[in-house]
């Protein structure tokens, strides 16, 4: 089994909004929606630095989104 540690984390409003939605539309919780979001990003990252060429994605409109 995995050990865990818990982390509190802070979310502008939409972005909680936007998450709650997602994770129940995805039948998950809102904690494995986040750690699998983090996971995606962290690979998508490692990809990143072995592949310069790759284009990062931006995420900035999910924070302005409503």
């Amino acid at each position: 089994m995995t050990k865990t540690k818990t982390y509190p984390l802070r979310l502008p409003r939409s972005l909680k909004k936007a998450v709650e939605q997602q994770s129940k539309e995805d039948g998950t919780s809102i904690n494995q929606f986040l750690a699998t979001a983090v996971a995606e990003k962290l690979s998508l990252c490692r990809r990143q630095s072995f592949s310069p060429a790759a284009k990062p994605v931006l995420t900035s409109k999910l924070l302005t989104s409503s």
